[in-house]
């Protein structure tokens, strides 16, 4: 199994849900797990369960959107933890409606938070991951990022710039030993979909050569490896965790 024992990893949006999934599964890695996230309470939680079962873990309250904030975050976690390894973006909001009655607040929001928040923080660890000359970034986008969606304009632009940020990001960085790559999950099963009818489950399932959502675990589970030496040959992909959703 992978072990980040001197390893300092950061995710974004990693107070619940996949987020947290990714920090539990590196807490598990023996690494040392940041997690930022906007709501205090939350933050503490999460860092409780993980230091209770034993983890190196520790939280900050952080806005992706504030690059002056987060800029200070990263030289504040790098003075208090070391230099940071790997950088899981994770944050990310939907306001899912139809193009013509999407308002512009929606559409700002999404593109604000999931993609302008992905660039802040990406620039900013990039500086002291260039010193190092090392490191591994990972995005997480969505297969809406690959395909579209109706009602979902917004995200999937979020999503799919990601994805083209990830390749460009990926030859920039590639001199300096940085590997930036973006995941693309499917129908993951969290608490947004744990309340879904079971007549949405089944037509869901229906179009998912697997015949199954996927666990936030899936998705943790190519966090580690794309951190990790084993994959040190692979920048600027988009790996879909989505039960062949999304085949090419």
């Amino acid at each position: 199994m992978h072990n980040f024992e001197q390893a300092v990893v950061v995710i974004t949006g990693a107070a619940r849900g996949i987020g947290f999934a990714i920090a539990e599964a590196f807490a598990i890695a023996n690494a040392t797990v940041v997690i930022i996230d906007l709501a205090e309470e939350a933050v503490n939680t999460a860092v409780a369960t993980l230091t209770n079962q034993g983890a190196k873990a520790y939280g900050y309250v952080g806005n992706v959107t504030d690059g002056a904030g987060i800029e200070a975050l990263f030289a504040q976690i790098v003075q208090n933890h070391g230099n940071i390894e790997c950088l899981i973006n994770n944050a990310g909001i939907t306001r899912d409606n139809l193009m013509l009655r999407m308002k512009e607040e929606e559409w700002d929001l999404v593109l604000n938070i999931n993609l302008k928040g992905t660039y802040i923080c990406t620039q900013k660890v990039f500086k002291h991951m260039m010193k190092a000359r090392k490191g591994s970034i990972v995005n997480i986008a969505s297969v809406i990022g690959l395909m579209g969606n109706a009602g979902q304009a917004n995200y999937a632009a979020s999503k799919g710039g990601m994805i083209a940020f990830t390749k460009s990001c990926a030859k920039e960085f590639a001199s300096r030993n940085i590997r930036v790559n973006a995941i693309a999950p499917g129908f993951i099963e969290t608490e947004m979909t744990a309340t879904l009818s079971p007549e949405i489950r089944e037509s869901y399932a229906k179009v998912i050569p697997l015949g199954k959502m996927g666990s936030p675990l899936d998705v943790a589970k190519l966090c580690l490896f794309l951190a990790s030496a084993e994959s040190e040959y692979i920048t600027g992909q988009t790996i879909a965790v989505d039960g062949g959703l999304t085949m090419h």
